[in-house]
């Protein structure tokens, strides 16, 4: 009986002690794996980075996303990682903005210190009573014609490109003279140097830099490629003065700009559009063009400088507009809108006119 009574109790332990272990594996909380490990122990996070495109924003982005109030990080609106670095590469030069190297050694066969002294000189002055007849003209350069190739002239120097339009544009960059908005053409509206670089569709691109893992590393920014030679008609603002104490007819010019037209999204020319994108006052610019030479094609030492150029009347233009019979203050492409023959008989008409009328002056 004794025995019997231990049997029974044993049995009795042993099944309350199974019930209570079953009980526990029941209430016990599992072991949580972390959230960026997989069940085989890989780190998710860096499957994410090393997707077969090099797709390295999936993790930032959702971390960065991650805030309750839509905190998008260090991420600017365009997506740039501020906390990454960003190298900045300057032009390599022959374009709009370019950075040209100074020379180390003297890169003539003599010491040229002329050019770098010269000043524009003064222009006679004229009293406004003496002033009895004035005309105002707006003519064109087209730097593709054979007498304005100088505009064109693609060698470099230590002061950059001898391009006219790196030579505005430097002007520009220094501090030497303001450009004006081109919206009108009285110089009412100053612009910064920025915008006058990005008024020719420049600016700067921003490219991702990777490391061999396909992580983003840093930031690549360059100015975006514009042609300089595709900047090749240049609009002069002119007038014709006779000034009788002097018995002289004077021309001074007001104001010079650089026209481009108006571009498509497929990045064909839209014709017709051709506008200026900003002025400068030429007076404020003399002094700057006194001291840049322009290109003679025949004797390299015989180079006049870009002021005497000017007013020497040393290139070829067209007449786009007059005052004379426009009491609508049209363009003759506003006026002649199908026929470019008549506009340029109608620039010729002006010529005649002005030429005509010192002629009438005298008595022969």
């Amino acid at each position: 009986m004794k025995a019997q009574y231990y049997f029974k109790w044993g049995i009795a332990v042993l099944l309350l002690a199974f019930v209570s272990e079953s009980f526990s594996q029941q209430t016990r909380p599992a072991k949580r794996r972390p959230a960026n490990t997989s069940a085989y122990g890989n780190d998710t996070t860096v499957q994410n980075n090393n997707s077969a495109y090099g797709n390295a924003d999936t993790t930032r982005q959702r971390v960065n996303q991650s805030s309750g109030y839509g905190n998008t990080g260090n991420k600017t609106s365009s997506g740039i990682d501020t906390t990454l670095p960003i190298t900045v590469i300057k032009s390599s030069g022959s374009g709009l903005n370019d950075s040209a190297k100074m020379s180390l050694r003297n890169d003539a066969p003599f010491e040229q210190n002329l050019i770098k002294e010269r000043t524009p000189l003064a222009y006679e002055n004229i009293r406004e009573d003496d002033a009895v007849y004035r005309v105002r003209v707006w003519r064109e350069i087209d730097a593709r014609e054979k007498m304005n190739l100088p505009f064109r002239y693609a060698a470099e120097d230590d002061n950059g490109s001898m391009r006219f339009i790196s030579i505005l544009l430097r002007a520009i960059k220094n501090g030497d003279v303001t450009a004006f908005s081109g919206d009108d053409d009285r110089f009412t509206t100053p612009i910064t140097p920025d915008q006058a670089f990005a008024a020719f569709g420049g600016g700067l691109d921003t490219n991702k830099q990777y490391d061999d893992e396909g992580n983003v590393k840093g930031y690549i920014v360059r100015p975006k490629a514009v042609d300089p030679d595709s900047i090749h008609t240049f609009r002069l603002k002119e007038e014709w003065v006779f000034d009788k104490e002097s018995s002289r007819l004077f021309v001074r010019i007001l104001g010079i700009a650089p026209v481009i037209p108006f571009k498509l999204s497929s990045g064909q020319n839209l014709e017709g559009s051709e506008h200026p994108t900003w002025w400068i006052y030429y007076p404020d610019l003399r002094p700057v063009l006194a001291k840049s030479e322009a290109y003679n094609p025949k004797n390299y030492a015989g180079r006049m400088t870009w002021e005497e150029l000017f007013e020497s009347r040393m290139f070829s233009s067209y007449i786009t507009k007059s005052t004379i019979d426009n009491a609508f203050n049209l363009d003759f492409s506003q006026v002649y809108p199908n026929n470019t023959l008549f506009r340029l008989l109608e620039g010729e008409n002006v010529k005649d006119k002005i030429f005509n009328y010192e002629q009438s002056l005298w008595s022969y």
